[in-house]
């Protein structure tokens, strides 16, 4: 187990420094992994910003 790199993934959570799946990636874990982890913690999930290009689609010109 990663303890090093799960604690640093938490701490850049908890600060905002890393985005809820950025962290998860630091920590080695999946997104359904690393938010159990999360709960163990006591640490709760924030919500996400919506990215402005989510809902977007490229469309080609004919």
């Amino acid at each position: 187990m990663h303890t090093h790199a799960l604690t640093q993934a938490l701490t850049l959570y908890q600060s905002g420094t890393l985005t809820f799946s950025q962290a998860a990636a630091r920590a080695g874990r999946s997104e359904a992994e690393f938010a159990k982890t999360l709960r163990r913690y006591g640490v709760s999930v924030r919500p996400e910003p919506v990215s402005v290009d989510a809902g977007r689609r490229r469309v080609g010109a004919d």
